[in-house]
């Protein structure tokens, strides 16, 4: 019987082998890396959490509407917690390198928050666009150092940003891909974590509802999982817009459902189903029309004198619609949406009657059909 003595190996000629060794420790490298940590971690210490908000309702319905109002993070979004956790997830895989640009296919907010943290650590950022995103969004990414890159199709978006990030050495964020996994759903100060923990002291602390919509799909897996894995009774609703796959991939179970168009209701809806969005951890999904979206989202402003994104009119709408079937049932209890975006990004669209006019969109029946929601609690179209 050959015996082998420690750390050695014979080849094919019998002949002794030596260990191959490669260390590619980098002292520069890995100061660089821990300082780039360290600010990112300390952006989160810094921010305080997010409020949820109120919306009005007859207090007899018994029922309360709640909006996690994620407008208030340094970058004024949702995409704030999803662009840190993505530094994060990229600085800590070796992936973000001093020197070289972080390129990420994004159609505006998850860009300005990207953006943000590029500047922070000291490396350039490119976003990859449609051509027709918001110009308030390309300004606020220009200001925090960042470069728009355009695209005339957004479906060119993914293959574009992965070209950019190998002729320049640079990463692709990728969050329709890595928003999932980039964030810890069992806590640490999650979306979700913190719902919960703002509502202890609420009548009904344990919502009935969820409402979350789904750009990467991020945000929805992170809550419906953080839901199961706490044992929660509470349902996620996805609702999903116009020109957008999602809820046609999750009703068929076609994981290659596909849009021919883009969303006209930014930074959410697409035209593939995303890496991110997780079909089976959520409840329900709804299909919105884009003048719902649009009529609920004024119609916020009208409520609580705050101006936000369609995607938040997505939201609302359907929140809206759950709370009818609840007062139909003689149900009590709690609905949990988002306001994700302050309404001052989408002046020139969402609260412009002449984009409406051109969009071809007609939101008095769903305006008149909130008026008579909030008066009777009930909700058609």
């Amino acid at each position: 019987m050959d015996t082998h003595e420690l750390g050695q190996d014979r080849g094919a000629t019998g002949a002794v082998m030596g260990t191959v060794d490669v260390d590619r420790s980098d002292p520069e490298y890995r100061a660089w890396l821990k300082e780039a940590v360290r600010k990112v971690q300390a952006d989160a210490n810094r921010s305080a959490d997010t409020h949820l908000l109120r919306f009005p309702l007859p207090e007899e319905w018994g029922i309360d509407l709640y909006l996690k109002d994620e407008s208030t993070h340094p970058t004024g979004s949702l995409k704030h917690r999803l662009a840190r956790s993505l530094f994060l997830y990229g600085l800590c895989n070796g992936w973000i390198r001093p020197g070289k640009p972080v390129i990420e296919a994004s159609s505006g907010s998850t860009a300005v928050s990207e953006a943000y943290f590029a500047k922070l650590i000291g490396v350039p950022f490119i976003a990859v666009m449609p051509r027709t995103t918001s110009p308030e969004k390309c300004r606020l990414i220009e200001f925090h150092g960042g470069q728009c890159h355009f695209v005339d199709d957004s479906r060119k978006m993914y293959e574009e940003s992965a070209s950019l990030a190998a002729g320049s050495g640079g990463h692709y964020m990728d969050q329709f891909t890595y928003a999932e996994r980039a964030t810890d759903w069992r806590g640490n100060n999650n979306i979700a974590e913190s719902i919960y923990q703002q509502l202890k002291l609420e009548r009904y602390p344990e919502p009935t509802w969820i409402v979350a919509t789904a750009g990467t799909g991020g945000t929805s897996a992170t809550i419906a999982r953080y839901v199961h894995y706490l044992q929660h009774d509470t349902r996620v609703c996805v609702p999903d817009p116009e020109n957008s796959c999602f809820f046609d991939g999750w009703t068929r179970n076609d994981p290659y459902a596909s849009s021919d168009c883009g969303s006209r209701i930014e930074g959410i809806g697409r035209p593939r189903m995303e890496p991110s969005f997780v079909p089976g951890a959520i409840d329900r999904m709804m299909k919105v029309p884009d003048a719902a979206s649009v009529a609920a989202v004024r119609a916020l402003e009208r409520a609580i004198g705050r101006k936000a994104g369609g995607s938040t009119g997505t939201g609302l709408w359907s929140a809206f619609k759950l709370i009818a079937e609840m007062v139909e049932q003689g149900e009590r209890g709690s609905v949990v949406t988002l306001l994700c975006d302050p309404g001052d990004r989408y002046l020139d669209k969402y609260y412009s009657d002449s984009w409406l006019e051109e969009q071809g969109l007609d939101i008095a029946p769903y305006t008149a059909a909130i008026d008579t929601f909030l008066a009777t609690g009930t909700l058609t179209g």
